[in-house]
């Protein structure tokens, strides 16, 4: 009988070797960070989609075509619902562009005097009137003083402002129009003499928006359609990446790795998948309180209250200014109402949904999210701000992991029980071992 003699290296040779591999690693997504947003997307949408790949799976359908059914019915069922709010989508917002101008003015005439005024009776302290600066009608330039201290610069007719420059302007005088009859060859004529003099004075500008345009619509095509293939590989191939890490780690140390990926995924399972869901619910419950209100533009409103639920904190604090300032235009009561439907929305959210859909165990402290979210926007702007929480929850996952693993028993009480191994292989066969050489 022959005996098989398996040489195994020393624990320090596999240290070393992942070491040096890890820095190159890190050494490669540095120097590649600018192209992987696909990467990171496919991420996201691979591991929000994977429970329903895997229901589908269950009704054996192969995973290929699990992957192309949830895909097609997320996709078409997206575009349908969008087709379908489209047209009111647009009217409202046509409706909204239309009349920001009054409700900016309304805004600024009546309300901020308003709030000026019961700050001055709240305090005691009255507001210093606006400085007295006599209005200017020189030529055809105007400046007028406004209630809140800002001024108001028009031009009359003759006068244009013309960009020359980066912060540079330039007011240039046109030639007053002949009157006459309207005469349509004569106006369309002028209508192309005068976009070709415009293009003539800013060719390089109109090429360079033309060029940004084109670009922005080809990467935006490209990194739809690269995150859905990359996302389609992650999700066929999930076992076969997760076992490619496992294999990594020492054999007596795999059972701790299945841990480390269960409390992993169970802290994004909330953070993404359950603040996805609540963004859903903020939106539904957002624009029947709207509605409700008979908020002006209350669907596009419900809208931005969702989007901007995504990011925790912040983004609920800065979708409330502009439907609370809207709905003060139409009446301090309206606006009053709007925002207790807000705050109790919050409240459910936090007392009720982030417990039973997020989970206790997967809460990060309010002052790390922060603390994540202004990191992240600080380096890396508004998608670091998106990724702040995800990456700070993996964080704190490993954290609470490695303390556990460390202290013992005298670690914190962790109601998270360690599965079992999702990943057996069968015994190998009875070897002699001989430690390497050297």
């Amino acid at each position: 009988m022959t005996e098989i003699i398996i040489h195994r290296p020393r624990n320090r040779g596999r240290v070393v070797f992942l070491s040096l591999w890890a820095a190159i690693t890190v050494v490669v997504l540095l120097a590649a960070r600018e192209i992987l947003l696909p990467f990171i997307l496919a991420l996201v949408v691979a591991y929000v989609l994977a429970p329903a790949v895997a229901w589908v799976e269950n009704s054996r359908v192969p995973r290929w075509g699990a992957v192309i059914l949830v895909y097609v019915i997320t996709i078409g069922g997206t575009y349908a619902s969008l087709a379908a709010m489209a047209p009111r989508l647009g009217l409202e917002m046509r409706g909204l562009l239309r009349e920001l101008p009054a409700i900016a003015a309304t805004i600024r005439d009546e309300q901020v005097p308003a709030i000026r005024k019961w700050l001055s009776n709240l305090t005691g302290v009255s507001q210093p009137p606006p400085p007295e600066v006599p209005a200017s009608s020189s030529g055809s330039l105007r400046v007028s003083p406004q209630k809140d201290g800002s001024y108001e610069i028009s031009f009359g007719t003759g006068v244009e402002l013309r960009q020359i420059g980066e912060g540079r302007w330039r007011l240039e005088q046109v030639p007053p129009a002949e009157a006459g009859p309207f005469e349509p060859g004569k106006f369309m004529s002028d209508a192309v003499s005068k976009s070709i003099t415009y293009v003539q004075r800013n060719t390089m500008e109109v090429i360079r928006l033309g060029r940004s345009i084109i670009a922005a619509v080809s990467r935006a095509i490209f990194v739809f359609f690269m995150t859905l293939m990359l996302g389609a590989y992650i999700m066929i191939t999930r076992e076969r990446i997760i076992g490619f890490f496992r294999s990594l780690v020492f054999p007596d140390a795999r059972r701790s790795f299945d841990s480390l990926v269960a409390r992993v995924d169970r802290g994004l399972s909330g953070v993404v998948r359950g603040q996805l869901l609540i963004c859903v619910v903020n939106g539904v419950l957002s624009a029947v309180g709207f509605w409700l209100f008979d908020l002006k533009y209350w669907p596009i409103l419900a809208i931005v209250a969702a989007v901007m639920s995504i990011v925790p904190i912040f983004g609920s604090i800065l979708s409330s200014i502009p439907i609370v300032a809207i709905a003060l235009t139409q009446s301090l009561g309206t606006a009053l109402e709007v925002l207790a439907w807000i705050v109790g929305i919050h409240q459910l959210e936090a007392n009720l949904l982030n417990p039973k859909i997020i989970g206790d165990q997967a809460k990060i402290h309010p002052v790390l999210v922060i603390f994540s979210l202004l990191v992240g926007e600080h380096f890396f702007g508004l998608p670091g701000a998106l990724l702040a929480v995800p990456v700070f929850s993996i964080t704190q996952s490993a954290f609470l992991h490695f303390r556990q693993i460390s202290f013992g028993d005298d670690a914190p009480a962790d109601s998270f029980v360690p599965p079992p191994p999702r990943y057996s292989t069968p015994s190998p066969p009875q070897v002699s071992e001989t430690p390497a050489s050297g």
